[in-house]
């Protein structure tokens, strides 16, 4: 017999968990609002006619139980419907990013990729704050400076320098590295390197951006579009 004080609730729940854990193949009804519904409409009736006439469940006990059920079926409903929403959301961000195939875009990084037409790499950097003398390093896999570019005195923000690769008979691709002072004072810069967007797609629900060094980086890695 089931008696007043069950929850059925609680009760669809546990044969729902129940069921699933018998059978590998089974639907898990509690992602069902309707299945779990159902259950709980049957167990609800199966306690009311079970109950004690004399000790009848009174109407408050009745409408707190109808009430949970009808919460669950709600964040359900609502879960399912963001997770549509989340899937739209992505499919629409890659048919956006869609437009940046074929375009130069600025990223963070310090590997030089040079342009396949011209062997010229470009690359950029952003000061923390003004300099009076900024040197930009070529380097070498091996970390040995193979050429140095010298831009003197900066602002503050963002700046760009390119460099002519076809000097490099090496193997391995070369990075660089920058050197800012104001006065005996280091300043801190924030290194970016310039790729072709190849490719868009997505990862996880995600946008992922394949580049042409061959790296996928996502949207918000992208510092600008050129």
């Amino acid at each position: 017999m089931i008696t007043p004080t069950s929850n059925p609730v609680n009760q669809a729940t546990t044969a729902a968990s129940s069921n699933t854990s018998t059978s590998g193949t089974s639907t898990d009804s509690t992602t069902d609002p309707a299945a779990m519904q159902d259950r709980f409409l049957k167990l609800l009736v199966a306690q009311i006619n079970s109950q004690d006439p004399m000790n009848p469940m009174d109407n408050a006990q009745m409408t707190s139980q109808m009430a949970q059920i009808n919460t669950v079926n709600g964040i359900q409903q609502l879960n399912q419907t963001l997770t549509s929403m989340s899937a739209q959301f992505s499919a629409m961000q890659v048919l956006q990013g869609s437009s940046m195939v074929g375009q130069n875009v600025l990223t963070s990084g310090t590997t030089l990729t040079p342009n396949t037409s011209t062997g010229i790499a470009s690359a950029a950097f952003d000061l923390a704050s003004a300099a009076d003398n900024v040197s930009v390093d070529i380097l070498s896999p091996s970390g040995q400076v193979l050429d140095s570019v010298n831009m003197g005195s900066q602002t503050a923000g963002r700046h760009s320098f390119d460099w002519n690769t076809s000097s490099y008979q090496g193997t391995g691709k070369v990075s660089y590295r920058v050197n800012a002072t104001l006065g005996q004072k280091p300043v801190a810069s924030t290194p970016l390197v310039q790729e072709k967007v190849l490719s868009v797609g997505a990862v996880n629900g995600a946008m992922s951006i394949q580049l042409q060094s061959g790296r996928a980086v996502s949207y918000s890695d992208i510092a600008a579009i050129l």
